[in-house]
């Protein structure tokens, strides 16, 4: 089955600042992983700061107009499917997006 890497873009939140926050959003986070069963192959997790290498080698602290803040891999039959799937995550809810791209077997 093909696997999809989604790329999550934008405000993901505040950062929970209390023990209560931090189980609400894994929660939520449990719950949509867990109604898509086998599809999770790779939970992923947030990203830190990005930085980008440009052609010629200079590199700039930021990850572009829009960075990446987390990852997740998926397993669907396709596009449509994932992206349908997609549709039930928490990001969403915070005011960002999910960048989905196929990953290509080599």
């Amino acid at each position: 089955m093909p696997k999809y890497l989604l790329v999550y873009h934008g405000a993901a939140g505040p950062m929970p600042s209390s023990q209560e926050e931090i189980d609400k959003v894994m929660a939520a986070w449990g719950a949509w992983f867990g109604s898509l069963g086998d599809a999770v192959v790779d939970g992923g997790n947030p990203v830190g700061k990005s930085r980008t290498v440009h052609p010629g080698g200079k590199v700039t602290n930021d990850g572009g107009p829009d960075p990446a803040t987390g990852y997740s891999i998926l397993s669907a039959n396709s596009d449509a499917e994932v992206a349908e799937m997609a549709k039930g995550c928490p990001h969403l809810g915070d005011g960002g997006t999910i960048e989905i791209a196929p990953i290509m077997e080599m």
